[in-house]
């Protein structure tokens, strides 16, 4: 397996719950979030807020930050200064797939649905379901290491759906695509937003940023800025 986390997360290992004072709606705020490596700052008094059925997409350059603040927000990775803040569970789907290179999709399920508190039966039903969306070949019955990169992030992203979280942090998650399923890819962003799920999106592809609420830009210094799409 990769360095990788994947799957849904549990908050409470590593994040306060929301305050009682913050509007219901609020899912993921995070203030002042700052991050060194050694002398190097790669985060500086970052602020997130997602609300229910928001799709806000983190944009910058190589180096920036991102996939730091993304790993912050799904509590992998401490914050040296600040706070985050969440309310229900997290999905999060790196860029690079975290997947057991001699398993099946199904004992991915069946193994990540046990720590989300599911039963077999239940982890491959869902699964399975979110999987045939996205046009996975669940007949094939393959392992992990004979998958294409495209199919491998697939899974990678149904295991971050896999405990209907409220709160979806997407590092890049379509990477390996074909055409057909990145665009089915958004479609399904808009599908959670109408659900109320708080969504992240680290992406490149300024085209699409059409089909998102907010745009946050991490440029690689201390300064940060917002705007919208």
């Amino acid at each position: 397996m990769s360095g990788a986390t994947i799957g849904t997360v549990d908050p409470r290992s590593a994040h306060e719950p929301l305050d009682a004072f913050e509007p219901p709606d609020r899912h993921l705020v995070a203030r002042g979030v700052g991050r060194r490596y050694g002398r190097t700052v790669i985060l500086e008094g970052v602020d997130l807020e997602v609300h229910a059925g928001q799709v806000v997409a983190l944009t910058g350059e190589n180096g920036a930050g991102k996939t730091t603040l993304l790993r912050i927000c799904a509590g992998l990775l401490r914050a040296h200064t600040g706070t985050v803040g969440v309310r229900g569970r997290i999905g999060y789907c790196p860029q690079a797939a975290g997947l057991f290179e001699l398993l099946t999709a199904d004992d991915h399920l069946v193994m990540f649905g046990r720590g989300a508190g599911m039963g077999r039966d239940e982890a491959l039903r869902r699964g399975r379901a979110i999987l045939g969306e996205f046009d996975f070949p669940l007949r094939e019955k393959l392992v992990t290491r004979d998958l294409s990169g495209g199919t491998r992030q697939k899974l990678n992203l149904a295991l971050a759906l896999l405990a209907d979280p409220s709160v979806l942090l997407l590092d890049e998650p379509y990477q390996g695509f074909d055409h057909g399923t990145y665009i089915n890819f958004w479609d399904h962003c808009e599908t959670w937003r109408r659900a109320g799920k708080a969504v992240v999106v680290v992406t490149h592809m300024l085209a699409e940023l059409d089909r998102v609420d907010r745009v946050i830009e991490l440029p690689a210094h201390p300064s940060r800025a917002e705007r919208s799409p």
